[in-house]
């Protein structure tokens, strides 16, 4: 009866599933696209299939996690092109910056493959933490954009971006243009 008397009640704070982690395996996507590049065992590469879609466009579903990588790639046909495509890129990014509390950004450099880019990691509520772009600078444009299927919250999914970003970073450290 004693336990019964007791009015001290305090409510507990929401807490989190527990996130089992698989473990860092990667495979080469190497199909009639003009690049490859590594992702993740545990990660399944699908063509995209939404509205006004181009060839070579796909999406690296994360199902465990609830996310995908959404990947698009282009033929540049010429500098004024190019330009325009890295622009919409950086607006891409910075259209964050109402929610973010801070985007940093990394230059992607890979000489001897000819990749170029550039990385930009959002950090805060937003609906996109991670987009980069990869390009040879002349004929080729690559993008990346990763989003969840969940209302942005990034005290929860903070970690599983941590871990999604190795992949990234392991995608675009063996990324290839094939010709």
């Amino acid at each position: 009866m004693a336990a019964c008397q007791n009015n001290d009640y305090s409510p507990k704070p929401n807490g989190y599933f527990r996130i089992i982690y698989p473990e860092k395996k990667y495979q080469t996507f190497d199909n009639a696209a003009p690049f490859s590049f590594e992702y993740p065992v545990y990660a399944k590469m699908e063509t995209d299939r939404g509205r006004n879609v181009k060839k070579d466009w796909y999406n690296l579903h994360f199902t465990q996690f609830n996310g995908f990588l959404h990947l698009t790639y282009y033929d540049v046909a010429n500098k004024a092109e190019y330009d325009e495509m890295v622009e919409d890129a950086r607006k891409l990014a910075f259209k964050h910056t109402i929610k973010a509390t801070a985007i940093d950004q990394k230059l992607i450099n890979y000489p001897d493959r000819k990749v170029y880019g550039i990385y930009y990691a959002i950090e805060g509520n937003t609906a996109s933490s991670v987009q980069f772009f990869l390009t040879d600078s002349t004929k080729h444009y690559f993008r990346g954009a990763l989003y969840f299927n969940e209302r942005p919250q990034y005290d929860s999914i903070e970690p599983v971006v941590k871990f999604i970003k190795k992949d990234i970073d392991k995608m675009i450290s063996t990324f290839k243009w094939k010709d």
